[in-house]
Protein backbone atom coordinates (compact mmCIF):
# COMPACT_ATOMS: atom_id res chain seq x y z
CA UNK A 1 0.00 0.00 0.00
CA UNK A 2 2.53 2.26 1.34
CA UNK A 3 6.54 1.75 2.30
CA UNK A 4 7.26 2.07 5.41
CA UNK A 5 11.00 2.51 6.00
CA UNK A 6 13.46 4.07 8.38
CA UNK A 7 15.72 6.35 6.91
CA UNK A 8 19.13 7.47 8.30
CA UNK A 9 19.86 11.47 8.38
CA UNK A 10 23.05 13.61 8.72
CA UNK A 11 22.59 14.16 11.74
CA UNK A 12 22.50 10.92 13.20
CA UNK A 13 25.97 10.16 11.89
CA UNK A 14 27.39 13.24 14.11
CA UNK A 15 26.40 11.57 17.11
CA UNK A 16 28.80 8.47 16.42
CA UNK A 17 31.82 10.50 15.18
CA UNK A 18 34.38 11.21 18.25
CA UNK A 19 34.04 14.74 19.63
CA UNK A 20 36.85 16.28 17.89
CA UNK A 21 35.81 15.85 14.66
CA UNK A 22 32.37 16.83 15.48
CA UNK A 23 32.69 20.80 14.62
CA UNK A 24 33.29 20.45 10.80
CA UNK A 25 31.06 17.83 10.02
CA UNK A 26 27.99 19.52 12.27
CA UNK A 27 28.05 22.76 9.94
CA UNK A 28 25.19 23.90 9.25
CA UNK A 29 23.60 20.67 11.08
CA UNK A 30 21.36 20.92 14.23
CA UNK A 31 23.27 20.32 17.48
CA UNK A 32 22.85 17.05 18.68
CA UNK A 33 23.26 15.99 22.55
CA UNK A 34 26.67 14.46 23.34
CA UNK A 35 26.88 10.96 22.17
CA UNK A 36 29.51 10.27 25.04
CA UNK A 37 26.70 10.17 28.12
CA UNK A 38 25.54 6.07 28.24
CA UNK A 39 26.78 2.95 29.51
CA UNK A 40 30.35 1.73 30.03
CA UNK A 41 32.53 0.76 27.80
CA UNK A 42 34.32 -2.37 26.43
CA UNK A 43 37.61 -2.41 27.63
CA UNK A 44 40.66 -1.64 25.71
CA UNK A 45 38.38 -0.72 23.19
CA UNK A 46 39.12 2.86 22.04
CA UNK A 47 36.52 5.59 21.68
CA UNK A 48 36.68 5.85 18.25
CA UNK A 49 36.19 2.66 17.26
CA UNK A 50 33.38 2.00 19.92
CA UNK A 51 31.74 5.16 17.96
CA UNK A 52 31.93 3.95 14.55
CA UNK A 53 30.51 0.28 16.36
CA UNK A 54 27.50 2.02 17.44
CA UNK A 55 27.17 3.54 13.93
CA UNK A 56 27.35 0.33 12.10
CA UNK A 57 24.65 -0.91 14.63
CA UNK A 58 22.40 2.07 14.63
CA UNK A 59 22.60 1.22 10.47
CA UNK A 60 21.74 -2.28 11.10
CA UNK A 61 18.52 -1.66 13.44
CA UNK A 62 16.97 1.49 11.97
CA UNK A 63 17.42 1.26 8.12
CA UNK A 64 14.65 -0.38 5.91
CA UNK A 65 14.90 -0.82 2.58
CA UNK A 66 13.49 1.87 0.62
CA UNK A 67 10.77 -0.30 -1.20
CA UNK A 68 9.78 -2.36 2.42
CA UNK A 69 6.24 -2.95 2.94
CA UNK A 70 4.47 -1.87 5.68
CA UNK A 71 5.01 -4.51 8.69
CA UNK A 72 1.19 -5.72 9.92
CA UNK A 73 0.07 -7.98 12.81
CA UNK A 74 -0.49 -10.90 10.55
CA UNK A 75 -3.65 -12.25 12.94
CA UNK A 76 -5.26 -9.05 11.73
CA UNK A 77 -6.03 -10.67 8.40
CA UNK A 78 -6.36 -14.38 9.53
CA UNK A 79 -9.48 -15.71 10.46
CA UNK A 80 -9.77 -18.73 12.39
CA UNK A 81 -12.59 -21.85 13.12
CA UNK A 82 -14.72 -21.37 9.73
CA UNK A 83 -17.26 -24.20 9.97
CA UNK A 84 -18.22 -25.50 6.46
CA UNK A 85 -20.76 -28.12 5.58
CA UNK A 86 -21.55 -28.52 2.15
CA UNK A 87 -23.43 -31.79 0.58
CA UNK A 88 -23.34 -32.57 -3.29
CA UNK A 89 -23.56 -35.20 -5.41
CA UNK A 90 -20.44 -36.24 -4.81
CA UNK A 91 -17.62 -35.88 -2.06
CA UNK A 92 -15.34 -33.88 -3.78
CA UNK A 93 -18.07 -31.60 -5.20
CA UNK A 94 -18.81 -30.88 -1.92
CA UNK A 95 -15.68 -29.94 -0.73
CA UNK A 96 -15.24 -27.71 -3.72
CA UNK A 97 -18.26 -25.97 -2.33
CA UNK A 98 -17.51 -26.03 1.44
CA UNK A 99 -13.95 -24.11 0.51
CA UNK A 100 -15.79 -21.89 -1.85
CA UNK A 101 -18.42 -21.02 0.82
CA UNK A 102 -15.74 -21.16 3.91
CA UNK A 103 -13.93 -18.47 2.05
CA UNK A 104 -16.03 -15.94 1.40
CA UNK A 105 -17.62 -16.65 5.01
CA UNK A 106 -14.08 -15.61 6.06
CA UNK A 107 -14.24 -12.73 3.90
CA UNK A 108 -17.16 -11.16 5.76
CA UNK A 109 -15.95 -11.64 9.21
CA UNK A 110 -12.54 -10.08 8.37
CA UNK A 111 -14.92 -6.99 6.84
CA UNK A 112 -16.91 -7.33 9.90
CA UNK A 113 -13.55 -6.74 12.21
CA UNK A 114 -12.07 -4.19 9.91
CA UNK A 115 -15.06 -2.32 8.74
CA UNK A 116 -18.29 -0.15 10.31
CA UNK A 117 -21.13 -2.30 9.86
CA UNK A 118 -22.36 1.15 7.88
CA UNK A 119 -19.73 0.56 5.16
CA UNK A 120 -20.17 -3.16 4.99
CA UNK A 121 -23.54 -2.79 3.76
CA UNK A 122 -21.93 -0.45 0.78
CA UNK A 123 -19.50 -3.60 -0.05
CA UNK A 124 -19.70 -5.56 -3.15
CA UNK A 125 -21.04 -9.50 -3.12
CA UNK A 126 -17.97 -10.74 -4.45
CA UNK A 127 -17.65 -13.82 -6.72
CA UNK A 128 -15.42 -16.98 -6.00
CA UNK A 129 -12.15 -15.80 -7.90
CA UNK A 130 -12.21 -11.79 -6.48
CA UNK A 131 -12.35 -13.89 -3.07
CA UNK A 132 -9.41 -15.77 -4.51
CA UNK A 133 -6.96 -13.11 -5.31
CA UNK A 134 -7.54 -11.56 -1.77
CA UNK A 135 -7.14 -15.06 -0.08
CA UNK A 136 -3.24 -15.81 0.52
CA UNK A 137 -3.47 -19.59 1.93
CA UNK A 138 -6.10 -21.49 4.19
CA UNK A 139 -5.70 -24.50 6.32
CA UNK A 140 -8.28 -27.22 6.89
CA UNK A 141 -8.88 -29.25 9.70
CA UNK A 142 -11.47 -31.61 11.33
CA UNK A 143 -12.17 -32.96 7.94
CA UNK A 144 -15.06 -35.12 8.01
CA UNK A 145 -16.40 -36.32 4.77
CA UNK A 146 -19.20 -39.16 3.19
CA UNK A 147 -20.09 -39.90 -0.38
CA UNK A 148 -21.89 -36.57 -0.56
CA UNK A 149 -21.42 -34.64 2.46
CA UNK A 150 -18.12 -32.87 3.87
CA UNK A 151 -17.54 -31.39 6.98
CA UNK A 152 -14.35 -28.89 8.36
CA UNK A 153 -12.90 -26.16 9.94
CA UNK A 154 -10.61 -23.90 8.08
CA UNK A 155 -7.81 -20.49 9.19
CA UNK A 156 -8.02 -18.35 6.40
CA UNK A 157 -4.70 -16.15 6.12
CA UNK A 158 -5.87 -13.25 3.87
CA UNK A 159 -2.93 -10.81 1.81
CA UNK A 160 -3.01 -7.33 3.92
CA UNK A 161 -1.63 -5.00 1.02
CA UNK A 162 -4.96 -6.52 -1.23
CA UNK A 163 -7.51 -6.06 1.25
CA UNK A 164 -6.21 -2.46 2.01
CA UNK A 165 -6.38 -1.75 -1.98
CA UNK A 166 -10.11 -3.02 -2.51
CA UNK A 167 -11.17 -1.04 0.67
CA UNK A 168 -9.85 1.75 -0.35
CA UNK A 169 -11.25 1.83 -3.97
CA UNK A 170 -14.38 0.79 -2.66
CA UNK A 171 -14.03 4.03 -0.43
CA UNK A 172 -14.61 2.13 2.51
CA UNK A 173 -12.80 3.55 5.76
CA UNK A 174 -11.08 0.87 8.19
CA UNK A 175 -8.99 0.18 11.21
CA UNK A 176 -6.46 -2.20 11.17
CA UNK A 177 -4.85 -1.56 14.82
CA UNK A 178 -6.04 -4.39 17.80
CA UNK A 179 -6.98 -2.85 20.60
CA UNK A 180 -4.94 -4.74 24.20
CA UNK A 181 -7.19 -7.24 25.48
CA UNK A 182 -10.72 -5.48 27.33
CA UNK A 183 -11.64 -7.28 30.39
CA UNK A 184 -15.53 -7.40 31.02
CA UNK A 185 -17.05 -7.23 34.82
CA UNK A 186 -21.14 -7.80 34.07
CA UNK A 187 -22.97 -6.37 37.35
CA UNK A 188 -26.29 -7.25 37.98
CA UNK A 189 -28.26 -5.55 40.02
CA UNK A 190 -31.46 -6.58 41.65
CA UNK A 191 -34.01 -5.56 43.62
CA UNK A 192 -30.97 -3.06 44.71
CA UNK A 193 -28.78 -5.61 45.26
CA UNK A 194 -25.39 -6.42 43.23
CA UNK A 195 -24.25 -9.54 41.94
CA UNK A 196 -20.37 -10.21 40.23
CA UNK A 197 -19.58 -13.43 41.07
CA UNK A 198 -22.83 -14.42 43.35
CA UNK A 199 -25.09 -17.43 41.86
CA UNK A 200 -27.53 -16.72 40.50
CA UNK A 201 -25.96 -13.85 37.91
CA UNK A 202 -27.75 -14.35 34.65
CA UNK A 203 -25.81 -11.01 33.45
CA UNK A 204 -22.33 -12.96 33.70
CA UNK A 205 -23.75 -15.95 32.15
CA UNK A 206 -24.91 -14.00 29.07
CA UNK A 207 -21.47 -12.89 28.53
CA UNK A 208 -19.73 -16.09 29.10
CA UNK A 209 -22.09 -17.72 26.46
CA UNK A 210 -20.94 -15.44 23.55
CA UNK A 211 -18.56 -17.09 21.31
CA UNK A 212 -15.11 -15.91 21.83
CA UNK A 213 -14.35 -12.65 20.44
CA UNK A 214 -13.06 -12.14 16.56
CA UNK A 215 -12.74 -8.43 16.21
CA UNK A 216 -9.71 -5.75 16.71
CA UNK A 217 -10.80 -5.54 20.62
CA UNK A 218 -10.04 -9.32 22.38
CA UNK A 219 -13.03 -9.31 24.98
CA UNK A 220 -11.73 -11.29 27.94
CA UNK A 221 -14.65 -12.93 30.73
CA UNK A 222 -13.26 -13.60 34.15
CA UNK A 223 -13.13 -16.89 35.18
CA UNK A 224 -15.02 -16.07 39.05
CA UNK A 225 -12.90 -18.14 40.77
CA UNK A 226 -11.30 -17.91 44.33
CA UNK A 227 -8.95 -15.22 43.52
CA UNK A 228 -10.99 -13.41 41.40
CA UNK A 229 -13.48 -12.88 44.26
CA UNK A 230 -10.84 -11.98 46.75
CA UNK A 231 -9.26 -9.23 44.32
CA UNK A 232 -12.58 -7.20 43.73
CA UNK A 233 -16.21 -7.61 44.78
CA UNK A 234 -19.61 -6.29 43.27
CA UNK A 235 -19.38 -3.03 44.68
CA UNK A 236 -16.10 -1.82 44.56
CA UNK A 237 -15.92 -2.47 40.57
CA UNK A 238 -19.24 -0.17 40.34
CA UNK A 239 -17.60 2.29 42.85
CA UNK A 240 -14.83 2.07 40.32
CA UNK A 241 -11.74 1.29 42.47
CA UNK A 242 -8.34 2.42 40.72
CA UNK A 243 -6.33 -0.40 42.43
CA UNK A 244 -8.62 -3.43 42.35
CA UNK A 245 -9.48 -2.80 39.15
CA UNK A 246 -5.91 -2.88 37.97
CA UNK A 247 -5.24 -6.17 39.96
CA UNK A 248 -7.89 -8.13 38.16
CA UNK A 249 -6.94 -6.28 34.82
CA UNK A 250 -3.20 -7.44 35.80
CA UNK A 251 -4.32 -10.98 36.38
CA UNK A 252 -5.77 -11.45 33.10
CA UNK A 253 -3.73 -9.36 30.87
CA UNK A 254 -5.74 -6.89 30.16
CA UNK A 255 -5.28 -3.09 29.64
CA UNK A 256 -8.56 -1.56 30.22
CA UNK A 257 -11.51 -3.28 32.76
CA UNK A 258 -15.25 -2.64 31.29
CA UNK A 259 -17.74 -2.72 33.64
CA UNK A 260 -21.38 -3.35 32.67
CA UNK A 261 -23.95 -2.93 35.55
CA UNK A 262 -27.47 -4.53 34.13
CA UNK A 263 -30.99 -3.74 36.25
CA UNK A 264 -34.15 -4.12 34.87
CA UNK A 265 -36.48 -0.63 35.24
CA UNK A 266 -39.54 0.47 35.78
CA UNK A 267 -41.41 3.47 33.80
CA UNK A 268 -41.55 5.34 37.32
CA UNK A 269 -37.85 4.43 37.83
CA UNK A 270 -37.68 1.68 40.80
CA UNK A 271 -35.55 -0.87 40.09
CA UNK A 272 -37.54 -4.21 39.95
CA UNK A 273 -37.33 -7.82 39.09
CA UNK A 274 -39.25 -8.68 36.18
CA UNK A 275 -42.38 -7.58 34.72
CA UNK A 276 -43.94 -7.15 31.03
CA UNK A 277 -42.93 -3.19 31.25
CA UNK A 278 -39.73 -2.55 32.45
CA UNK A 279 -36.55 -2.61 30.17
CA UNK A 280 -33.05 -3.49 30.67
CA UNK A 281 -31.21 -0.51 31.78
CA UNK A 282 -27.06 -1.18 31.29
CA UNK A 283 -24.58 1.62 32.82
CA UNK A 284 -20.96 0.94 31.15
CA UNK A 285 -17.96 2.19 33.02
CA UNK A 286 -14.23 1.47 31.11
CA UNK A 287 -11.46 2.03 33.25
CA UNK A 288 -8.11 1.98 32.00
CA UNK A 289 -5.73 3.51 29.39
CA UNK A 290 -8.08 4.19 26.32
CA UNK A 291 -9.80 7.61 27.27
CA UNK A 292 -13.49 7.25 24.98
CA UNK A 293 -16.28 9.73 24.64
CA UNK A 294 -19.32 9.75 27.39
CA UNK A 295 -22.16 8.08 25.98
CA UNK A 296 -25.43 7.46 27.68
CA UNK A 297 -26.64 4.76 29.29
CA UNK A 298 -27.79 1.55 27.16
CA UNK A 299 -31.87 0.18 27.36
CA UNK A 300 -33.00 -2.36 25.71
CA UNK A 301 -36.57 -3.38 25.87
CA UNK A 302 -38.39 -6.95 26.13
CA UNK A 303 -39.82 -7.86 22.65
CA UNK A 304 -42.84 -9.80 22.02
CA UNK A 305 -42.86 -13.23 24.30
CA UNK A 306 -38.80 -12.31 24.93
CA UNK A 307 -37.03 -14.09 27.78
CA UNK A 308 -35.18 -12.71 30.58
CA UNK A 309 -32.13 -14.91 29.45
CA UNK A 310 -32.66 -13.84 25.44
CA UNK A 311 -32.91 -10.12 26.66
CA UNK A 312 -29.26 -10.51 28.62
CA UNK A 313 -27.97 -12.22 25.84
CA UNK A 314 -29.15 -9.61 23.39
CA UNK A 315 -28.14 -7.44 25.39
CA UNK A 316 -24.47 -8.56 25.84
CA UNK A 317 -24.35 -9.35 22.23
CA UNK A 318 -24.73 -5.39 21.15
CA UNK A 319 -22.71 -4.34 23.97
CA UNK A 320 -20.17 -6.71 22.78
CA UNK A 321 -20.78 -5.64 18.79
CA UNK A 322 -20.67 -1.70 20.05
CA UNK A 323 -17.03 -1.92 21.71
CA UNK A 324 -15.62 -3.15 18.48
CA UNK A 325 -17.79 -0.25 16.56
CA UNK A 326 -15.98 2.37 18.27
CA UNK A 327 -13.06 0.76 18.10
CA UNK A 328 -12.77 0.58 14.48
CA UNK A 329 -14.50 3.94 14.31
CA UNK A 330 -11.66 5.55 16.78
CA UNK A 331 -8.94 3.99 14.55
CA UNK A 332 -10.19 4.29 11.12
CA UNK A 333 -6.94 5.44 9.01
CA UNK A 334 -7.44 8.46 7.42
CA UNK A 335 -5.20 8.62 4.52
CA UNK A 336 -6.55 12.29 3.59
CA UNK A 337 -4.66 13.43 6.62
CA UNK A 338 -1.38 13.33 8.25
CA UNK A 339 1.41 14.95 9.59
CA UNK A 340 5.03 14.93 10.92
CA UNK A 341 6.36 14.91 14.13
CA UNK A 342 9.61 15.34 15.75
CA UNK A 343 10.11 12.83 18.56
CA UNK A 344 12.69 12.24 21.77
CA UNK A 345 13.60 8.41 22.24
CA UNK A 346 14.11 7.65 26.00
CA UNK A 347 16.98 4.53 25.84
CA UNK A 348 19.34 2.43 28.18
CA UNK A 349 20.75 0.29 25.51
CA UNK A 350 21.17 -0.19 21.66
CA UNK A 351 18.59 -3.54 22.35
CA UNK A 352 15.83 -1.14 23.76
CA UNK A 353 15.83 0.87 20.26
CA UNK A 354 15.86 -2.50 18.73
CA UNK A 355 12.66 -2.94 20.52
CA UNK A 356 10.92 0.34 20.19
CA UNK A 357 11.65 0.04 16.12
CA UNK A 358 10.35 -2.96 16.05
CA UNK A 359 7.15 -1.73 17.60
CA UNK A 360 6.69 1.10 15.69
CA UNK A 361 6.98 -0.72 12.67
CA UNK A 362 3.68 -2.43 13.25
CA UNK A 363 1.58 0.97 13.62
CA UNK A 364 -0.42 1.43 10.80
CA UNK A 365 -0.53 5.06 11.19
CA UNK A 366 3.18 5.17 10.53
CA UNK A 367 3.99 5.73 6.87
CA UNK A 368 7.90 6.56 7.51
CA UNK A 369 10.20 6.85 10.55
CA UNK A 370 13.35 9.34 9.82
CA UNK A 371 16.29 8.33 12.59
CA UNK A 372 17.92 12.13 13.04
CA UNK A 373 20.15 11.01 15.85
CA UNK A 374 21.10 7.76 17.81
CA UNK A 375 23.32 7.89 20.93
CA UNK A 376 23.34 5.29 23.97
CA UNK A 377 20.59 7.13 25.83
CA UNK A 378 18.19 8.28 23.70
CA UNK A 379 17.19 8.76 19.78
CA UNK A 380 15.84 11.38 17.88
CA UNK A 381 13.33 10.56 15.09
CA UNK A 382 10.91 12.37 12.66
CA UNK A 383 7.55 10.40 12.51
CA UNK A 384 5.30 10.91 9.44
CA UNK A 385 1.75 9.50 10.23
CA UNK A 386 -1.50 9.37 8.88
CA UNK A 387 -4.48 10.36 11.04
CA UNK A 388 -4.51 12.58 13.33
CA UNK A 389 -2.14 13.12 16.95
CA UNK A 390 -5.17 11.54 19.08
CA UNK A 391 -5.06 8.32 16.83
CA UNK A 392 -1.66 8.10 16.83
CA UNK A 393 -0.88 8.06 20.51
CA UNK A 394 -3.87 5.51 20.98
CA UNK A 395 -2.36 3.40 18.47
CA UNK A 396 1.20 3.84 20.09
CA UNK A 397 -0.13 2.68 23.69
CA UNK A 398 -1.27 -0.73 22.27
CA UNK A 399 1.93 -1.37 21.17
CA UNK A 400 3.12 -0.01 24.74
CA UNK A 401 4.73 2.57 23.42
CA UNK A 402 3.68 6.21 25.60
CA UNK A 403 3.63 9.08 23.44
CA UNK A 404 3.90 12.57 26.29
CA UNK A 405 4.69 16.51 25.73
CA UNK A 406 7.83 17.18 27.97
CA UNK A 407 8.45 20.70 28.88
CA UNK A 408 10.13 21.07 25.24
CA UNK A 409 9.71 18.40 23.25
CA UNK A 410 7.44 15.48 22.55
CA UNK A 411 8.56 12.18 23.81
CA UNK A 412 8.15 8.38 23.34
CA UNK A 413 8.79 5.66 25.27
CA UNK A 414 8.28 1.78 26.77
CA UNK A 415 5.44 1.59 28.33
CA UNK A 416 5.65 -0.26 32.08
CA UNK A 417 3.20 -1.19 34.39
CA UNK A 418 5.05 -0.13 37.52
CA UNK A 419 5.36 3.46 35.86
CA UNK A 420 2.42 3.86 34.16
CA UNK A 421 -0.39 2.10 35.89
CA UNK A 422 -1.77 5.39 38.08
CA UNK A 423 -0.68 7.73 35.30
CA UNK A 424 -2.07 6.32 32.46
CA UNK A 425 -5.50 5.12 33.93
CA UNK A 426 -8.55 6.72 33.80
CA UNK A 427 -12.29 6.63 34.25
CA UNK A 428 -15.60 7.13 31.87
CA UNK A 429 -18.98 5.98 30.96
CA UNK A 430 -18.48 4.67 27.73
CA UNK A 431 -19.76 2.23 24.76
Amino acid sequence: MYPRRFVMTHSCLIAAQPRGDRRASAAGAERAPDSREGGSAAAGVPRRARDILVLLAAIALAVLPPGAARASDPEVFTVRGVTVDATAGSAIEAREQALAAGQAAALGRLFTRLTLASDRQKLPVLGTDRINDLVKDFEVSDEKTSAVRYLASLTVRFKPDIVRTFLREQGTGFAESPSKPLLVLPVMEVAGALALWDDPNPWREAWNRLPPSDGLVPLMRPKGDLQDVAIIGAEQAVRGDAGRLAAIAGRYGAADVLVARAGMRSPEGAMIQSGSGPWLQVTLSRIGVVPLEQARVEAFHPEAGESMEALLARAAQAIAAQVQEEWIRSNRLRFDTGDELNVDVRLTSLAQWLEIKAKLETVPFIRQTNLTFLSRKGARIRVNFIGDEEQLRLALIQNDLVLERSATSLVLRLRTSSTDGDNDTTKTNVP
